[in-house]
């Protein structure tokens, strides 16, 4: 098995610190005064600036170093944090994600331009001054009035640092940057050569430092390896004189082929013995209890481990052919009467169902990893247009398929830019229609049955049916006049061109996204819900399958063929007699419950040419609010459906979202349950109008 590439695993932890930080930020916008949340983005942009430095994104790192002194400014007292600062170190903060995933790309004088914003909102003079642009202020105009403090630092790096990268002389280079200092380095740990590791370290280190800097930026020298290392810092009167003076630790660039290639590298302490000797410290520590920090960085490393997506949808792809071949071989066990092959027919059976439910669980992901997107998108979105507005998030414990989650971001992005510039008002109107300055966007999501329910919800103007009316009949999409219930006049904002804004603006006005959006949701065999209340505001929520990849399903027959319905959507099953069905032609309704179910013979509907079983079977299904019945010869029974994708010469048959295999290797198609609901709909209201 290959070893997992150096640098895209930089890219994919940058990705995160780069989320954090954001996340740090927004969080900022609300209380610019809180100390934890700017300590908590100093960090990470320190952070996210040693690691580029470390895997040779050196234009990320000498970038993020000017942020991360804005911050430090801050943190120190030294310059106030303002809604300039957050915004300008945001804007910085997209060029980092361009110099992560295009290091070598001509980015021209983006960095230079977003470089003035931020010192321009620190108040800093403008580039171009060199390193002292970096330099606090107070610094270099009275550094005689700085006080000067000895510190003894005594620290030791876990064995394996080395071997993920972290390059201790770099550590002893910044704490030299700080001030004058001594190094000793500790020796007596280091095994006989026949039992050295050769990736393992073994010195651990003593530095006297004298420096004007305070504890924090001892701190910040080892603050990437503060979780895993053992740090001493004492504050002493005096530098320890020593009758010999020791030599320096060499200083050396980061050792590449320790970070590219750690099994090539040589043995830890064969490199850091090519500096010179020193005697052991009496006052460093005993060595550490190793068992136990072996033992706690088994048990960190228990917690999590990072499993690239391409693996997980191989695994996937194989559950699902397990789960083809167990139903294939409870199909012949059940016709055997070799009661040995029914037991492991049984056993294999209940084995590949928790496999198969285990899989599921693990390409489940929190929908919180898409909500936490639309905090920056609402930021910005509230700066462009000058309203105040609120983001509320609610059930973002729900989980979804890994898949449903990536596709349904662009669509989220439509509706949220939709509301907020059709649907919520300027400050100036909500305070003259009584309402709050403050418009509020709610996103929120929970599970129902084998769906997650997502919903859109502001309390802004809401829909003005008038408009959309006028705009559907001046577009030819309703005859003028056209009878349509509530819901139907709603969902044309949906269809292609559809648009109600005045003016074409950076937002929306051009008539496109609402239709890429349905069309999204609708290729994840979802649907779209939509409710107005005028001066109340509206809510949009988009049903959607937990999974993609294996579903329930009922099997049914109808003529010779076999079709599959998702068991998600079906409510009930009543008989359908012969003479019954013969009474309802012409009107293709039922009777449940005191309201009629307009239903759909899916035998004339597949064109099977074949004569209706003496004992139909109606299916009801349903997409919300929208009911319909589905008449089929035979219910065979529930099966667990492996989906497989419809071949590109099928992709404009709307009646079948997908197909599977079957135990005796037919294939089953998959109904489309939104377009059949749609059918069924417009049949009753084509009669309606008839009738």
């Amino acid at each position: 098995m290959s070893s997992l590439d150096p640098v895209a695993v930089f890219r994919t932890e940058a990705a995160e610190c780069l989320e954090a930080i954001e996340a740090g930020l927004l969080d900022l916008t609300h209380k610019l005064d809180d100390k934890n949340v700017v300590d908590a983005v100093f960090r990470g942009l320190h952070t996210l600036k040693g690691s580029g430095s470390m895997f040779g994104f050196d234009a990320l790192a000498a970038f993020t170093h000017h942020c991360e002194t804005a911050f430090d400014r801050v943190r120190k007292g030294e310059v106030p944090a303002t809604a300039e600062l957050v915004a300008a170190v945001l804007a910085a903060q997209d060029h980092m994600r361009a110099l992560v995933d295009r290091p070598d790309a001509d980015h021209g004088d983006t960095g230079q331009r977003l470089l003035a914003q931020l010192q321009a909102a620190v108040g800093e003079t403008p580039a171009g001054q060199g390193a002292a642009s970096a330099v606090s202020p107070v610094a270099v105009a009275a550094p005689a009035a700085l006080k000067t403090t000895t510190w003894r630092i005594r620290f030791s790096l876990p064995s394996n640092s080395m071997a993920n990268g972290t390059n201790p002389l770099g550590l002893l280079d910044e704490l030299r940057d700080l001030g004058e200092c001594s190094v000793k380095a500790d020796r007596s740990a280091i095994p006989p050569l026949d039992e050295i590791v050769p990736t393992d370290l073994y010195v651990t280190w003593e530095v006297i430092l004298t420096s004007t800097q305070d504890r924090s930026a001892i701190d910040d020298v080892f603050i990437f390896v503060m979780d895993d290392m053992e740090l001493e810092v004492q504050e002493i009167e005096r530098p320890a004189v020593s009758t010999a003076t020791p030599e320096p630790v060499a200083s050396s660039p980061a050792p590449v082929a320790i970070v590219s290639a750690p099994a090539a590298a040589l043995p830890a302490a064969a490199a850091l013995a090519a500096a010179p000797a020193f005697k052991p410290v009496e006052a460093v520590p005993a060595k550490r209890d190793a068992t136990a920090q072996a033992e706690q960085r088994q048990a960190k490393a228990a917690e999590n481990v990072r499993v690239p997506a391409e693996r997980l949808d191989e695994l996937m792809d194989r559950v699902g052919e397990l789960v083809i071949a167990q139903s294939r071989l409870s199909q012949l066990a059940s016709a055997s009467a070799d009661i040995a092959l029914r037991s492991v027919s049984e056993e294999i059976e209940r084995l590949s169902g928790e496999l198969r439910d285990t899989m599921m669980v693990l390409r489940m992901v929190p929908v919180a990893t898409l909500f936490s997107r639309f905090r920056r998108l609402v930021h910005d979105l509230a700066r462009e247009t000058g309203k105040v507005i609120e983001l509320v998030t609610e059930g973002e414990s729900t989980e979804v398929d890994k898949t449903v989650i990536e596709r349904l971001a662009d669509p989220l992005v439509h509706l949220v830019r939709n509301s907020i510039d059709h649907g919520l008002e300027t400050p100036e109107e909500r305070l003259a229609a009584g309402k709050s300055e403050a418009g509020t966007v709610t996103l929120s999501a929970r599970q129902a049955g084998g769906e997650v329910i997502i919903s859109i919800k502001d309390d802004g103007r809401g829909i003005n049916r008038e408009r959309v009316r006028a705009k559907a009949e001046s577009s030819g999409l309703i005859a003028p006049g056209q009878p349509l219930s509530d819901s139907e006049l709603l969902q044309l904002i949906f269809a292609p061109g559809f648009s109600t804004a005045a003016a074409i603006t950076n937002l929306s006005g051009r008539g496109v996204g609402m239709d890429v959006v349905k069309k999204t949701v609708e290729a994840l065999r979802g649907a779209i819900d939509i409710t107005s209340q005028n001066g109340q505001g509206s809510d949009v929520s988009l049903r959607i399958p937990l999974t993609l990849a294996i579903i329930g399903g009922l099997l049914v027959r109808v003529g010779t063929g076999s079709y599959v319905i998702p068991v998600s959507a079906v409510e009930e099953c009543l008989e359908l007699s012969l003479e019954e069905d013969l009474r309802s032609r012409g009107r293709s309704f039922i009777s449940l419950r005191d309201s009629l179910v307009p239903f759909l013979r899916l035998r004339d509907l597949f064109r099977t040419g074949t004569k209706p079983d003496v004992h139909q079977k109606v299916v009801v299904i349903s997409t919300g609010t929208e009911r319909v019945g589905l008449v089929v010869d035979q219910i065979i029974g529930e099966h667990q459906t492996v989906i497989k994708s419809m071949s590109k010469l099928h992709n404009d048959v709307s009646t079948f979202s997908g197909a599977t295999i079957l135990g005796d290797g037919s294939v089953a198609l998959i109904l489309d349950v939104g377009h059949l609901v749609a059918a069924g709909q417009q049949q009753e209201t084509q009669m309606r109008v008839a009738g």
